[in-house]
């Protein structure tokens, strides 16, 4: 006895090459977003003889201090009296342990100390005390 030759499954494939592109087409978003979150127009100074960054913390807050002595966080301008609020803010969705919420400063090489020195007093009022200052080990990196 023959065995009865079963028939090929036939059907549209345009529609999963769609979805596969539209996927394909988030995830290059998404990667190209979440590598963009430094602010270019900061001028970072140079430390030689500083530690080089070797992996990044995913619950660490970025706050950038520009020329002007305005602040932003991931690219977003904010005002000087909510950075504290925003730390607090993050440091209880983290099970209110300051020590788990480390802070990265990226000053502009030419901003006045005082300014520094307001993104630092936000810090402490957060108690946060896992504080690192950004700088570029050699120029152009």
């Amino acid at each position: 006895m023959r065995k009865k030759e079963e028939p090929y499954l036939t059907g549209n494939l345009t529609a999963m090459i769609d979805v596969v592109f539209q996927l394909i087409i988030f995830f290059v978003c998404a990667i190209s977003m979440q590598n963009n979150t430094n602010d270019e127009s900061i001028t970072l100074a140079l430390a030689p003889n500083g530690v080089a960054e070797t992996e990044k913390n995913p619950r660490e807050v970025r706050v950038d201090v520009h020329k002007d002595g305005s602040l932003s966080i991931a690219m977003q301008p904010i005002k000087a009296e909510l950075l504290g609020a925003i730390l607090e803010k993050t440091v209880a969705d983290f099970g209110g342990n300051p020590d788990a919420v480390p802070v990265i400063l990226r000053g502009d090489m030419s901003v006045l100390h005082e300014k520094i020195q307001g993104a630092l007093d936000a810090c402490s009022q957060a108690k946060i005390v896992k504080i690192r200052f950004a700088a570029l080990k050699e120029k152009g990196s």
